[in-house]
């Protein structure tokens, strides 16, 4: 049956006229009355805000809920987001005894894919979408995760790369292409031209101190790559960008975030992946038996298909919601490891191509790239910005 919990603030005495949505991250899946945290700011701005649980009970991380369980998945896909800005509107009216002028939605990660959903599918729900840190087709944002966790594992099971390894790396891709700007700041403001080539840190004989290994080395050059068949066919758009080394840290390696996750020795990466592709990925799932060195790289990804039709957010004929007045912020860093700049770019060039041109394109959708920026924030770089006031203006004025 589908079960979509939300939850729906209403100032009593400011209210701005206006709703806001906001997103959810990870599987989602958290309590609504522990999700309306994230609309502190709306309120205090005067927004009524809503959240959605994206129609499921979990943690952001646990995915057995989505286990041959189609109707959740429909949910999570694309249905909750949706729903769930239909009952705010209505209560909201209920409320006040008046409709809201304006309805916004901002999200981040999955949040992100949220807004792009609501654009490409349900085009009037909204007049003005943020979508920060966008995976572009949730099964290739997990495929190249499960890529970098194998990568970096040795045959041994090993990690191949330490901590300090990544930032030796690091250092060296700034001392390549941080100037490419023409400023020094520890920062690589278009990693996009960076012609960094980690096999320039190949111990050779005699050497002592910071080279890497042969294996270090692969393990680098893979990850930059991004997933390939055992024939070197890529098949997804690229890895995560040079410059970007210290933010995997966190992502690839075991931390005290993914400790807090499970008590176990794994990277949020590894925890994270596995559950998708035990209890989301195929159909039927294969369940918990289903282990990180049994996916294929030759064969698995044709078999996203079914679960890409519910979870897709690649439709770059976005005419309906440029047609319905809409207006779109994208944004990302550029030292995101998860959703990596190269398949947000692949998806606004698309877009743009689509819809006529750069010109008929920045008329409602405008994208943006944080020199710095990790995954949603963070990072070498100023990183926050509000987006949210961006909107405002660009809608109302």
């Amino acid at each position: 049956m589908p079960n979509v919990g939300i939850g729906v603030v209403l100032p009593t005495s400011n209210w701005n006229g206006k709703l806001l949505q906001v997103g959810c991250g990870g599987y989602c899946g958290i309590a609504p009355e522990v999700l309306l945290v994230g609309c502190r700011d709306a309120l205090a701005r005067g927004y009524a805000c809503t959240v959605s649980d994206m129609g499921h009970s979990s943690t952001g991380a646990d995915g057995k809920w989505a286990y041959n369980n189609l109707q959740a998945e429909v949910d999570f896909g694309y249905r909750a987001t949706h729903v769930a800005v239909v009952a705010a509107k209505a209560i909201t009216d209920a409320f006040y005894a008046k409709a809201p002028e304006r309805a916004y939605y901002m999200g981040c990660s999955t949040g992100g894919r949220q807004g792009l959903v609501e654009a490409q599918r349900f085009p009037w729900d909204f007049d003005g979408i943020i979508s920060g840190s966008v995976n572009i087709g949730m099964e290739d944002e997990l495929m190249a995760l499960l890529w970098d966790a194998r990568a970096l594992r040795g045959a041994d099971g090993k990690l191949v790369l330490a901590p300090d390894d990544l930032r030796h790396v690091h250092e060296a891709a700034l001392a390549v292409c941080d100037m490419d700007d023409g400023l020094k700041d520890g920062i690589i403001s278009n990693p996009r031209s960076c012609a960094f080539d980690p096999a320039k840190l190949l111990c050779i004989e005699g050497d002592r101190g910071t080279c890497l290994t042969a294996p270090q080395v692969d393990a680098l050059k893979k990850i930059y790559a991004g997933p390939q068949t055992s024939k070197g066919i890529k098949i997804s758009t690229g890895g995560p960008m040079p410059g970007s080394e210290l933010s995997w840290i966190e992502w690839f390696f075991p931390n005290a975030y993914s400790e807090a996750i499970s008590p176990s020795k794994e990277s949020m990466i590894e925890i994270f992946t596995r559950e998708w592709f035990r209890y989301q990925a195929f159909m039927p799932d294969p369940g918990a038996s289903w282990k990180l060195a049994d996916f294929d790289f030759d064969r698995d990804y044709k078999r996203f298909g079914l679960m890409e039709s519910l979870l897709s957010n690649q439709n770059p004929d976005l005419r309906k919601f440029k047609g319905a007045g809409g207006k779109l912020i994208v944004y990302g860093g550029w030292n995101d490891p998860d959703a990596t700049p190269l398949g947000t770019i692949d998806y606004y060039e698309t877009a743009v191509n689509t819809m006529g041109g750069r010109a008929a394109t920045e008329q409602f959708f405008r994208f943006f790239l944080v020199p710095g920026m990790g995954h949603c924030g963070s990072g070498d770089g100023p990183f926050s910005v509000d987006y949210l006031r961006y909107l405002e203006a660009w809608v109302e004025q």
